[in-house]
């Protein structure tokens, strides 16, 4: 029953603090469940960011769920989701009430304007250690790199871009990269 509470109170803090929405978030979740609990492994870990980037609904959702799920099965699931989304809705309410009295508040203004530039660091942060564990041979930095020029430069879509690095991937990483030890 412990654990049960543990997970529940890191998914409500996880959601307490998921400023800047879910890539900035991804360390956190990393953080107390992969990297401070060990609840799944980084690998898994990857993937729930690649499966959640491919389904509707935000990171911290999708990730509270598959780890809910993962260690105590489907109402675990259910409990972790809600406990994601209970600060950050009760939030969403107050400011919805109070929005109108605060938005030209100087104060609040000022602490909004140093948390934009963190929010981007800490997703910085995510990609590096995403990174660490998905960009590990030469065909996987071809994929970054291809993904990343089509995305950016070219501005593909990005569900473009995942469905034929999947399908990609798929033929490369089965087919290929078999017959050709040096490249996987």
């Amino acid at each position: 029953m412990s654990l049960i509470l543990q997970v529940c109170l890191s998914f409500t803090k996880i959601g307490a603090f998921a400023f800047g929405g879910g890539y900035a978030v991804l360390s956190f979740i990393q953080q107390e469940v992969v990297d401070g609990n060990a609840w799944i492994l980084p690998e898994d870990f990857v993937n729930i960011v690649a499966i959640a980037e491919m389904t509707p609904g935000p990171i911290a959702v999708n990730s509270s769920t598959f780890v809910g799920y993962n260690l105590f099965g489907p109402l675990m699931g259910v409990l972790c989701t809600l406990c994601v989304i209970l600060v950050p809705f009760l939030l969403s309410l107050l400011v919805s009430v109070y929005f109108n009295k605060f938005k030209d508040n100087v104060y609040l203004k000022s602490a909004l304007n140093g948390i934009r530039p963190a929010v981007i660091g800490l997703i910085a942060a995510s990609c590096f250690s995403i990174g660490k564990i998905s960009i590990v041979s030469p065909v996987s930095w071809l994929f970054f790199g291809l993904t990343l020029l089509l995305v950016w430069k070219f501005k593909v879509n990005p569900i473009l871009a995942l469905v034929v690095s999947g399908v990609l991937g798929a033929v490369v990483y089965s087919c290929i990269v078999p017959a050709l030890p040096m490249l996987g």
